[in-house]
């Protein structure tokens, strides 16, 4: 029980700072913006914030990283979601800070309730891999996003594209319409306006579209664009028998989870309802049994 009192001592207190950070961070964006027009430059707020960051990502320099690992370590930060130059050094600097503050915890569970001396590195690992399991979830829920929004965007891509705007413009005017109901899918397109601008082919900004992402609806749209462009066929005809294909597809995959849906009830229902129905309808018995039956035989 105690165990369990500190465990939620500490998500509470995560969670706190985290909101405060948050905060804090919004406090100084607001500053920024109000000061922006200033024609002298105040001076510098100091925010808890900014102060942890600077911290982390001092410790994130440090760091020694593998360099066969640096790459597909960038990678997945851009299918996260995050473009900023510092993450990777925020993501380094996390590892070791939360590992020093899980072991701690660690430490003081262990003082406190005399617990195995395991706990203390489980805790510390466990800490280390907190960053990357965050990661991971980042990325699952953007990726859904995304191919969740992919199908819109298509028929938004192929109506431009029939009134007569190229792939180009209709990106763009898809990124501008769409970025309030599916933002994730608007940023990956703006990418792709921003690398075409600075010249890059369009085959190769539609390929590094499909790798930022790394989900197979964006690769196949990716080899369909580009098959497009290299044979001139009809966009507007592809375009739109790719979204209808991944309708069909969203439908064949929603169909496969509600047929799985009766196996996996199967454990909440023997475990949970069952044991619920039997104190119900056999308790009353039972109790009637214990009170008439037992004084019976005694009598006897």
């Amino acid at each position: 029980m105690t165990l369990w009192s500190l465990a939620v001592f500490v998500l509470v207190a995560a969670g706190t700072a985290a909101v405060g950070m948050r905060v804090s961070a919004w406090r100084t964006r607001a500053l920024a913006r109000l000061t922006r027009r200033a024609a002298v430059a105040a001076p510098a707020i100091p925010s808890a914030a900014m102060a942890w960051r600077e911290l982390i990502d001092r410790i994130g320099s440090s760091v020694p990283g593998s360099p066969k690992d640096l790459p597909r370590l960038k990678r997945r930060l851009l299918r996260g979601g995050f473009r900023d130059p510092a993450a990777l050094r925020i993501f380094q600097g996390a590892r070791p800070v939360l590992a020093a503050a899980f072991g701690l915890a660690g430490v003081f569970a262990v003082w406190r309730t005399n617990m195995n001396l395991l706990t203390i590195p489980a805790a510390a690992m466990a800490g280390y891999m907190a960053p990357g399991q965050y990661l991971m979830f980042r990325i699952k829920r953007r990726q859904h996003a995304l191919q969740r929004g992919l199908p819109n965007a298509l028929d938004l891509m192929v109506v431009c594209v029939e009134s007569g705007l190229g792939i180009d413009q209709s990106t763009i005017q898809v990124a501008k319409e769409l970025r309030h109901a599916h933002p994730e899918i608007c940023e990956e397109f703006g990418v792709v306006n921003l690398e075409l601008r600075a010249g890059k082919r369009r085959a190769e900004a539609l390929h590094n579209l499909a790798e930022r992402t790394g989900i197979d609806d964006m690769k196949k749209l990716v080899a369909v664009l580009v098959q497009t462009d290299r044979f001139g066929t009809s966009i507007a005809q592809s375009l739109r028998g790719h979204a209808d294909y991944l309708r069909t597809l969203a439908r064949q995959r929603a169909e496969e989870r509600a047929s799985k849906l009766a196996v996996k009830l199967v454990f909440p229902i023997f475990f949970c309802v069952l044991p619920s129905l039997f104190v119900v309808t056999i308790g009353p018995v039972i109790t009637r049994l214990v009170r008439d039956l037992i004084p019976m035989i005694e009598n006897m």
